[in-house]
């Protein structure tokens, strides 16, 4: 019984945590994709760990169902080479500086909104190319949100609660994108 009242809190909770957000966000949000996609610029997505795991799940659906193109940077010879060579902080900095265009969108994921690869590379990204969207979570005035253009922000310090809930808010805004939830995604 324990563990049932757990689950129950638990998905009440995740529920909460969801629709506890300006929903004209997304909208502004989708329509900023939608922008890049006009320009034919592209959009650059980054994070750590779960969030670098979200990173590539996002930029494949993005790009194959949305027709939207979409990178990460979530290659392990890339990320140990330029680790190596300019340091874990800074190894983002330099894969902005050869991959990101005039005009692109930054798209930065971290559950604490403290990430110093983060954060370095959101600065960067915001004074040399364009707009930065940042998905945070724990304290609500991180330095990452100092940054966005526009900051999606889970009240949580459930780093579980907050990786899901970007997931699901960033999946969203590709259906939000394409205008249907269901919808074949093979041609």
């Amino acid at each position: 019984m324990k563990k049932i009242k757990f689950l129950e809190n638990y998905i009440f909770d995740f529920k909460c945590l969801i629709e506890n957000h300006d929903l004209k966000n997304f909208e502004k949000f989708s329509n900023m994709i939608l922008n890049i996609k006009k320009k034919k610029r592209k959009i650059i997505v980054i994070g750590n760990g779960g969030s670098a795991s979200i990173c590539s799940h996002f930029s494949v659906d993005l790009t194959k169902n949305a027709k939207i193109r979409c990178i990460n940077f979530n290659e392990a010879n890339l990320i140990t080479c330029f680790s190596n060579d300019y340091g874990f902080e800074n190894w983002l900095v330099k894969s902005i500086e050869y991959y990101a265009e005039k005009g692109d969108m930054l798209i930065s994921i971290s559950s604490s909104g403290e990430s110093k690869n983060i954060l370095n590379a959101s600065k960067y990204f915001k004074s040399c190319f364009g707009q930065v969207v940042t998905f945070t979570g724990h304290k609500k005035n991180n330095n990452l949100k100092k940054i966005g253009n526009i900051n999606f922000w889970v009240n949580s310090n459930s780093y579980n609660m907050v990786e899901n809930i970007h997931q699901f808010w960033l999946l969203m805004c590709i259906d939000l994108i394409i205008g249907k939830k269901d919808y074949k995604s093979s041609l």
